[in-house]
């Protein structure tokens, strides 16, 4: 079985080549459209691109749907951890914190090898500050079952409450 931290890897490089390739067709656009009038050539514009594009597709996806492209290959779900939202979808706040490494190469890896060295050997030291976690989808699935459960049970025992005080109150009568 594949670890949850090489499949976070693999997730990254099938993530990592499509914002490559959604920064590339944007580069080419803007120097076809934009800037023959500027004189910036398309690599000076991919230097602009890949942070702005790289933030939005993570920030996004991980907030819209919880899991980006490859995180959803690899069944992989990104939670919150935080007290109030526990194992909930990520708010922006969130997703920006626990993003901001993945602009270029250097910053993903110094936020790996940290996150290794003063956590657990799954997580990012932006992650834990962020207060999320990337898991298995199947157990994100059965942590929402399970409060689906929890909630139906609380729902049920409070209608039998309303009926017996229905009930108390009609034998009063």
């Amino acid at each position: 079985m594949v670890s949850i931290f090489k499949k976070r890897i693999l997730a990254y490089l099938a993530d990592y080549f499509i914002v490559s390739a959604i920064i590339w067709i944007s580069a080419q656009l803007l120097y076809f459209i934009i800037l023959p009038l500027s004189g910036l050539f398309v690599y000076e514009c991919l230097v602009i691109l890949t942070p702005i594009v790289g933030i939005i597709y993570f920030v996004l996806l991980e907030n819209k749907w919880g899991t980006t492209v490859g995180k959803h290959l690899l069944f992989l779900e990104v939670v919150s951890t935080d007290d109030y939202n526990y194992h909930e979808r990520i708010p922006y706040k969130q997703a920006i914190i626990r993003n901001l490494s993945k602009i270029y190469w250097l910053p993903i890896i110094v936020d790996i090898i940290i996150g290794r060295l003063v956590g657990s050997s799954n997580e990012r030291i932006l992650g834990r500050y962020a207060k999320t976690k990337v898991i298995l989808e199947e157990i994100a699935r059965n942590s929402e079952e399970k409060k689906m459960e929890e909630v139906e049970l609380k729902e049920n025992k409070l209608e039998e409450t309303n009926l017996e005080e229905v009930e108390s109150s009609k034998d009063e009568l």
